[in-house]
């Protein structure tokens, strides 16, 4: 038996490679990408199939109520990663953590073509519970295909990052660009169900390419715990849904959550006795701040330009009809195809920039994110206020460009985060460290939903003509407000990035 307390405690990678890194990689990689297909494609349709279908006899407030909806929903699959984390750790074993996620997601997809309110919120809640399960662990486990030190990981985790946009980049064209055009937005649904079916069934052939990888510790491997946690998921979801159906409850929740946490660290930091250890995590809370505005502007991209996209947008192709049929799902697939784009760009860049010792700081590249978001809603005012055309609509160009800006300012921030927090905190906290990440980008998606539900409150749907120039006129005062709050940020971090800096204590 080996004295190596690192390998003892480590399964063997698993054997078998293909194009220089292990099989399992494009295999799990395969898995994500119809998972993604199945979270985009329903992404792009949920907000306005929600303000259509259940709320569309409140009028104006239709797209409110649905922006409230799903901003609550995106909140809360970022919320319960650190849950499902912790059960795949200490429990179940990765693989059977993701594969009862991926059951769960499944059943909730499905559960989403039933035609009442309160079972749709049914569907969603089995989704963020599934996603909890799935999510974060499938990510850990391709850093676990590769032994310490491998200098594959990095290229190993690009293949899984494209994965994920090109699962994301089809999506919206498949799922609402045709088959919502065609057939109806509920079988939109139904697409992106089959989608997490097939993400199952391809999870189930890579079991034979993972070995030991992933699996429950010895004396867990049997099927018991895997039944109880499936019904403590189903408990988690009756939970999601009551918060769903309370918001407010859901938005004091997490900002106690988060309070909770932002103490925990400043409390262990003094507790160290290690001054630079409680300034790096003085700095860390400080970029959280940062990086929850950022997705508050960011993820108006699901909700409010949704709406913006579907009412007051020239269509890329086809009537106006098939355009709001789900034609409009098509700006769903920008952010990933510029991802895939200039993610490459981006990454020969900065170490091109640090070459010349010009490569910004951490909290620089923070502010250059934000101006970048905020950059994008002044392109979008501008022309609300400068190219309408006779029925209303504004160039699609207009927001295609949006959605370049917004791309570009997410790969300034988005990776160097992720980074930042591993960087930042001591070993023994990264876990918790990485959870206050996520739990921020939670915070920000509630937040977004209030927002987009201001932007949006005021469309009634479908009428164009001089009429709605009150209502597009509540777009751009709402999105010269995001460009006013980005910029601010935007300049404030790049004003104290040098105190930043200091607080990092030469992290870069």
């Amino acid at each position: 038996m080996s004295t190596d307390s690192t390998h003892s405690n480590r399964p063997a990678v698993p054997p078998g490679e293909f194009m220089g890194h292990p099989k399992a990689l494009w295999q799990l990689s395969n898995v994500e990408m119809w998972e993604r297909f199945s979270f985009y494609g329903m992404r792009a349709l949920l907000a306005v199939y929600v303000a259509t279908t259940f709320f569309g006899h409140l009028g104006a407030e239709a797209n409110a109520q649905a922006s409230l909806v799903y901003g609550g929903y995106a909140a809360l699959v970022y919320a319960t990663g650190i849950i499902g984390g912790y059960i795949a750790d200490h429990v179940l074993g990765y693989q059977r953590s993701i594969l009862l996620g991926a059951i769960i997601m499944s059943a909730g997809l499905f559960v989403l073509l039933v035609e009442d309110l309160t079972w749709f919120l049914v569907g969603l809640s089995l989704i963020v519970a599934g996603n909890g399960l799935f999510k974060p662990n499938i990510s850990t486990m391709i850093g676990k295909l590769y032994e310490p030190g491998d200098v594959r990981r990095d290229s190993g985790f690009t293949v899984f990052y494209m994965s994920i946009n090109l699962g994301a980049f089809i999506a919206p064209f498949i799922t609402a660009s045709w088959i919502a055009t065609q057939f109806g937005m509920k079988w939109g649904f139904f697409a992106a169900a089959l989608g997490m079916v097939l993400s199952t069934l391809f999870l189930e052939v890579a079991k034979k390419s993972l070995g030991p990888v992933g699996k429950p510790a010895e004396g867990k491997e049997g099927w018991g715990m895997f039944f109880v946690v499936g019904i403590g998921a189903l408990l988690m979801a009756v939970g999601v849904f009551f918060l769903l159906s309370e918001s407010t409850i859901l938005g004091f929740l997490l900002v106690g959550i988060m309070l909770a946490l932002m103490s925990y660290f400043i409390i262990s930091g003094i507790k160290s006795g290690d001054k630079v250890q409680l300034q790096r995590y003085i700095a860390m809370l400080i970029l959280f701040v940062a990086n929850a505005c950022f997705w508050a502007l960011f993820e108006q991209a699901g909700s409010s330009m949704n709406f913006f996209a579907r009412e007051f947008v020239t269509p890329v192709w086809g009537s106006m009809e098939a355009w709001q049929a789900g034609g409009f799902g098509v700006f769903q697939s920008l952010n990933p195809l510029y991802i895939l784009l200039f993610a490459p760009l981006f990454a020969m860049i900065w170490p091109w920039l640090d070459k010349r010792n010009i490569n910004p700081s951490i909290p620089r590249k923070f502010a250059l994110g934000l101006i970048q978001v905020a950059l994008g809603f002044l392109v979008l005012v501008w022309a609300i206020n400068n190219f309408q055309n006779a029925a209303g609509l504004v160039p699609w160009f207009f927001l295609a460009f949006c959605y370049l800006l917004h791309t570009t300012g997410e790969l300034c921030l988005s990776p160097i985060g992720l980074s930042m927090v591993t960087k930042l905190a001591a070993e023994k906290e990264t876990g918790m460290a990485m959870g206050g990440w996520f739990l921020s980008i939670a915070m920000a998606q509630y937040v977004a939903g209030i927002i987009a539900a201001i932007a949006s409150g005021g469309t009634a749907g479908g009428a164009h003509g001089p009429a709605v120039g009150a209502t597009i006129g509540q777009y751009a005062d709402t999105y010269w407000m995001l460009f006013l709050v980005g910029l601010g940020f935007g300049i404030f971090y790049l004003v104290v990035a040098p105190l930043i800096n200091k607080l990092m204590h030469g992290v870069k």
